[in-house]
């Protein structure tokens, strides 16, 4: 074994060393835990959405997707045969964005953009991704803002019923979820002629998470919801805390202004993906893996993007960025490269575990006339080279035999907006 792939195996970076049906049990029973309310890194929040039920055509909704540094609406409708039908979205800065802003101010001015077409529409789906408590009345209460949005009195409150407030229109209904949930209503509606088992929503971009429908009887921790009937659960993956990490993990973890928290997802995110592997070249430095003049203008760099590592990572492109005037010598960026692509292969296994627990955990997908649908959003899935393709291989290989199940991948685009409406449109 050459100096490299010891190097590899001794602080785990290597995908092949991840035992993938010892990760799926161990994500599987995180699940498990999470929706009887015991201890668990995966908190299973209940949506109180009925993804199962049929959505109404031909009615008109008003779709706002607020989530990031802007915030876009539109009118949406779903004609009879299922076709999308929206309106060109406006877009507007997110309030709180460049100065702090009061809890009258920050949902004035949404309510100044949305209420043409609230006027237009029986019904608000809203699509908020900030971290929200979702009430039994599809409501939500801001718990606290990301971002950098500095709206402090927002915090705590009811979402739609102040926005609806400020609207003037208190009674009319509004459906308040996130990003993830969004995805897998925006699959469900792209495939009106085709019948799925069930449906999966799943982000890998900046950040990752994952949702799928669960039966109510299984969410023992709410004992108040009704029996024989199904809801999106949001599973918080990027939570998942027994993904086996070693010592360049937990070294980077402490670079992180969140120690502790979001493990899983340090480990195969966007937002993390380039200082993980800055983290990585470092310690390889420390190691004797590069020479004298590559080590040091590794140590010497400030940070390393995920953008980086994704240039570097382009052997076909003539600009592979700064990693290339780090590394001039040969030796040295082939010997970067078998790190960074070894980093990629383990975040393929750890997603392909993410994503084979949550299907064995839906019981469907069993007949390949109703495969299970997956929906994926996020950068980090399409763009980072060779981690699409690792992970559906990966997925594939581990759901045969024993373990067989159909499931597709599809991509919708505004996958936000058009989750939002179907969302406030499902019966």
């Amino acid at each position: 074994m050459n100096k490299i792939n010891q190097f590899l195996e001794k602080y785990r970076l290597r995908g092949a060393d991840i035992n993938l049906e010892s990760l799926v049990n161990a994500f599987i029973s995180e699940m498990d835990k999470g929706l009887e309310g015991d201890d668990s890194s995966l908190r299973m929040i209940p949506t109180y959405i009925e993804a199962d039920n049929q959505f109404r055509t031909g009615v008109p909704v008003t779709a706002i997707d607020a989530g990031g540094t802007n915030f876009r609406a539109a009118k949406v409708m779903f004609t009879d045969e299922g076709r999308l039908e929206m309106t060109e979205p406006i877009k507007g800065k997110m309030p709180g964005q460049d100065e702090t802003v009061s809890k009258e101010e920050f949902f004035r001015i949404i309510a100044d953009f949305v209420k043409k077409f609230a006027d237009e529409t029986e019904s608000i789906g809203f699509c908020f991704s900030y971290p929200t408590e979702i009430l039994p009345n599809k409501d939500g209460i801001l718990l606290q803002f990301s971002k950098e949005i500095q709206a402090p009195e927002v915090i705590g409150e009811k979402i739609g019923q102040n926005l609806l407030n400020k609207l003037g229109m208190p009674d009319k209904d509004i459906v308040l979820l996130n990003d993830t949930v969004a995805t897998l209503l925006a699959g469900k509606s792209a495939s009106f002629e085709q019948e799925y088992d069930s449906y999966i929503g799943f982000i890998l971009g900046t950040g990752t998470n994952t949702c799928y429908i669960e039966n109510n009887e299984k969410i023992t921790k709410n004992r108040d919801l009704q029996p024989g009937r199904s809801q999106i659960i949001n599973i918080e993956s990027g939570a998942f805390s027994k993904a086996p990490r070693g010592e360049i993990d937990l070294n980077f973890d402490k670079t992180t202004a969140t120690l502790g928290q979001y493990t899983f997802e340090k480990m195969i995110s966007g937002g993390y993906f380039g200082g993980l592997a800055h983290v990585a070249l470092k310690t390889a430095a420390d190691e004797g893996i590069f020479t004298a003049t590559g080590s040091d203008k590794l140590q010497s760099a400030d940070e390393m993007t995920t953008e980086d590592v994704n240039r570097f990572l382009d052997v076909s492109h003539s600009d592979r960025g700064p990693l290339m005037e780090y590394l001039t010598s040969e030796e040295d960026r082939t010997a970067a490269l078998q790190i960074i692509q070894s980093l990629v292969e383990r975040a393929a296994m750890l997603v392909a575990a993410n994503l084979a627990a949550v299907i064995l955990k839906t019981g469907k997908g069993k007949s390949p006339e109703r495969p299970i649908l997956i929906t994926v959003e996020g950068t980090a899935y399409y763009k980072l080279h060779g981690l699409k393709s690792q992970i559906e291989t990966a997925l594939k290989e581990f759901l045969s035999g024993k373990n067989q199940r159909a499931f597709e991948f599809t991509y919708v685009d505004q996958s936000s907006l058009v989750g939002a409406a179907l969302a406030g449109l499902i019966e």
